[in-house]
């Protein structure tokens, strides 16, 4: 490609923290949940290169269409693909786009259109600026970008209290936290220098199945299948937690057996279940174990996805002293949904 700049480049990444960075170098901005994507566009050649150094144009070749409409050339751009549904982000949506039919991305693309998020701007006008200050690098993209659908530019704000309203607000449009960014520095692939602070919470959930730890069938459990109960008293599939110790996954195999179900029909039943259809899965990923909804554990997860976890659930203890039909989804309920224009609304894409 003719730019200063080749691919592949690797992104630079982030630490995670659960305190946000304070002080006069941190520019702060919205964590996207999406596909990291690297965009090169030299004026006829264009590459969307994903986080492993993969192309990514074949399974959005709407957003490369419309990008080579409204992308000035000669640039090389840091973002993050995302897919906008109904109630936020939809990682879901973003996902299925990893298909080997192209028919079958065709198709999604014309249903669920993707959109680009830029927040670094490493090459523009054939001139190379990652050796540039971050601070520096925001500036130009500000100046060299007009967005216009499919091309977004991410809010950024030097006040550490906007970025705590961002924090609390926009998650439930599908955001997972907060980037800082220290403004001295210059871009470096592959280096974990900007620290990310996401979303920590807690659910009580029923411990509805399980399934084995592969290869240690009938000796430890891989992983416990967690529940919750919707307004109508069905209980569904939210995700699962694996986070325990050797000893403790053996120790699990006997805490589990007085709550077998060999029938498979005491748990989720009408509800989600945890052997949906899954391209991520294989047919013996997917066989779980059913138990009695008795059990009660809770766990701490970063980030919901609709109305499951995103992420695996980190296991917190045991409550015998809760309810499972205490279980319910009302107690996730603490984020008001936020279209992608209100997160923009929030600046003018310059940074404040």
């Amino acid at each position: 490609m003719n730019l200063p700049l080749q691919p592949p480049v690797e992104p630079m990444l982030a630490n995670l923290s659960r305190d946000m960075p304070i002080g006069e170098t941190w520019l702060y901005e919205p964590k996207w949940d999406g596909f990291r994507t690297v965009v090169f566009w030299d004026g006829q050649d264009m590459l969307l290169q994903s986080r492993d150094q993969k192309p990514l144009g074949r399974y959005f070749p709407e957003l490369e269409k419309g990008l080579r409409e409204v992308l000035p050339p000669g640039c090389v751009l840091d973002g993050e693909i995302v897919i906008v549904g109904p109630h936020g982000l939809d990682f879901d949506a973003l996902s299925l786009r990893i298909h080997p039919a192209e028919s079958r991305v065709r198709m999604l693309a014309a249903d669920m259109p993707s959109s680009l998020v830029a927040f670094d701007l490493l090459c523009a006008d054939g001139e190379d600026l990652s050796g540039q200050p971050q601070g520096l690098r925001r500036e130009r993209l500000e100046a060299f970008l007009s967005p216009r659908p499919p091309l977004f530019l991410t809010p950024a704000t030097r006040d550490p209290d906007m970025a705590r309203q961002w924090f609390e607000r926009f998650e439930g449009a599908g955001l997972d936290g907060v980037v800082a960014k220290d403004v001295r520095q210059p871009y470096a692939p592959g280096r974990r220098i900007m620290v990310k602070v996401k979303h920590q919470r807690t659910a009580d959930c029923v411990v509805g199945g399980f399934r084995w730890l592969r290869g240690h069938e009938g000796k430890a459990v891989g992983s416990l299948l967690l529940g919750l109960y919707d307004d109508d008293g069905v209980l569904h599939h939210v995700g699962h937690t694996s986070s325990f110790k050797a000893a403790e996954k053996q120790a699990l195999v006997g805490r589990l057996e007085p709550y077998r179900d060999p029938t498979g029909s005491a748990s989720y039943g009408s509800g989600r279940t945890p052997g949906g259809p899954s391209r991520w899965r294989s047919d013996v990923d997917q066989q779980w174990e059913s138990l009695r909804p008795e059990l009660v554990c809770e766990v701490a997860f970063e980030h919901l996805q609709g109305d499951r976890f995103r992420h695996a659930a980190t296991f917190s203890r045991w409550r015998p002293d809760k309810p499972p039909r205490d279980c319910n989804y009302h107690q996730l309920e603490a984020t008001v949904p936020y279209l992608l224009d209100d997160i923009f609304k929030a600046g003018t894409g310059q940074t404040t």
